[in-house]
């Protein structure tokens, strides 16, 4: 029997400034899935969602289990980093995805939502957008890893959970793992 599945967001900067860490995000999804495929209890209960992001956001992979394969992350010729756009992008996914399942009989954990960038937004408004996505009924986790050279201050705010930097030598792969472990783990995170 599946116990409540738990929703797991990786919303990842495409953007120009991100172009040169793109080979790392994929080898920290391909890592996060290795991990999951180990645990049994991960393997029935996580729930994987990629979203990529520059001007604009893209479902690159829909939620569905963590073992499925995903296509690889592939860097975008943008400039921007519209986090106010993908904050509210991801406000919308989050809600129907956890409709989706609980129309489905299905029981849900809160979800986590995995940010991924260098902290260096385009955009001037995200902090509101941000907090309309704290404010949903979904009121997802949110975890911040900055990769490059990173405005930690900007990720701090994000990171509503927690915060980890590639720069301290914290592998993307690891982090996700164990920001979901956490919550696989905590009954008290319903």
């Amino acid at each position: 029997m599946v116990s409540d599945v738990l929703p797991c967001y990786v919303v990842c900067d495409v953007s120009f400034s991100m172009t040169g860490h793109v080979d790392e995000v994929n080898a920290g999804i391909r890592e996060f899935r290795g991990v999951v495929h180990a645990d049994r209890r991960a393997a029935a209960e996580v729930r994987l969602c990629v979203v990529v992001f520059a001007d604009r956001a893209l479902v690159l992979r829909p939620l569905s289990p963590a073992l499925d394969a995903a296509p690889p992350v592939v860097p975008r010729q943008e400039s921007g980093s519209d986090f106010g756009a993908v904050f509210t992008f991801v406000r919308s996914l989050v809600e129907r995805d956890v409709a989706e399942l609980k129309a489905d009989e299905i029981g849900v954990r809160r979800p986590v939502l995995f940010f991924v960038s260098d902290g260096r937004a385009t955009d001037q408004d995200w902090p509101r957008a941000l907090e309309r996505l704290a404010e949903s009924p979904a009121r997802p986790e949110v975890v911040a890893f900055g990769l490059g050279v990173v405005d930690r201050q900007v990720l701090e705010r994000i990171g509503t959970s927690r915060v980890f930097l590639g720069g301290d030598g914290v592998r993307l792969g690891i982090a996700l793992a164990s920001s979901v472990a956490r919550m696989v783990l905590r009954p008290d995170h319903v």
